[in-house]
């Protein structure tokens, strides 16, 4: 088996990855903490991303990356910094140095969260991110693609919506993405023979979506699970007007008018 880095795998995508992933790779599990338990094709290495020399630890002898690691929701600055755009930028040098050629960024639907949600957009629009985090994953997109035209680092960069077992609010049913349904961009991006830099929308066969995600389909994906199937439930429970007129009309939603967000990697 194929040997893969997987950063940030204490976190809850990494959970539904690692899951996903099991006995299909062997995975090199990374973090500041452990997880709970490895599993028989899992071994674990800690990694400070910020950590050029600790990074290059990590990514040694690993056939290729798939880099959940950072700070997932809106911070400050500090934060954001060092963990995504620091640490976006040593992860991609380190497999640069360590030969390793082939790198699954999870990059984010909040690279592009100031579009309407009357508009459709694909993967070619100009990035308008939603805030400091959109910002730094729109920036790993354009490390990836500079790794690629001029290192030949090959990049999937999935645009991810929302990773969870089934939509749970009204905004989510057109960006929710099923683990299995990320579990297959993720292996198209390590194992498609044809990817430079490519960028893809991490959605499931979602009837309300506002992406167009036919560069996904071009590389042979074809999503299992539909967010239609959870509508009449969670129309039920919630409402599509959430008080925020600003946030209710982009595609981002809250992360528009956010100035920050508890780190769920900090909840108690």
């Amino acid at each position: 088996m194929k040997k893969i880095l997987l950063t940030g795998a204490a976190g809850g995508v990494g959970a539904f990855l690692r899951a996903e992933l099991a006995g299909v790779y062997q995975l090199r599990l990374s973090d500041l903490v452990a997880p709970d338990q490895c599993g028989p094709s899992e071994d674990f290495v800690k990694a400070d991303l910020t950590d050029l020399a600790s990074v290059r630890n990590a990514v040694s002898g690993a056939d290729g990356v798939v880099h959940l690691g950072g700070y997932s929701v809106e911070g400050d600055w500090e934060d954001i910094l060092n963990a995504n755009i620091i640490g976006a930028r040593n992860m991609f040098e380190a497999a640069r140095l360590e030969g390793v050629s082939r790198i699954v960024f999870a990059s984010s639907n909040h690279a592009m969260g100031f579009y309407d949600r009357d508009q459709t957009i694909d993967h070619t629009p100009m990035p308008r991110p939603d805030g400091r985090y959109g910002l730094s994953k729109a920036f790993g997109e354009s490390l990836a693609r500079l790794y690629a035209d001029k290192y030949g680092v090959e990049t999937l960069c999935i645009r991810i919506g929302n990773v969870a077992t089934e939509p749970v609010d009204v905004r989510r049913l057109s960006i929710w993405v099923s683990p299995r349904d990320l579990a297959q961009l993720v292996r198209i991006g390590l194992d498609h023979p044809d990817i430079s830099h490519e960028i893809v929308y991490g959605m499931s066969d979602n009837k309300r979506a506002w992406w167009d995600n036919s560069n996904a389909t071009r590389l042979g994906y074809a999503p299992q699970d539909r967010s239609e199937d959870f509508a009449a439930t969670v129309f039920a429970n919630h409402s599509a007007d959430t008080g925020d007129a600003r946030a209710d009309a982009a595609q981002g939603g809250a992360f528009v008018t956010a100035e920050s967000i508890p780190n769920p990697a900090k909840r108690g």
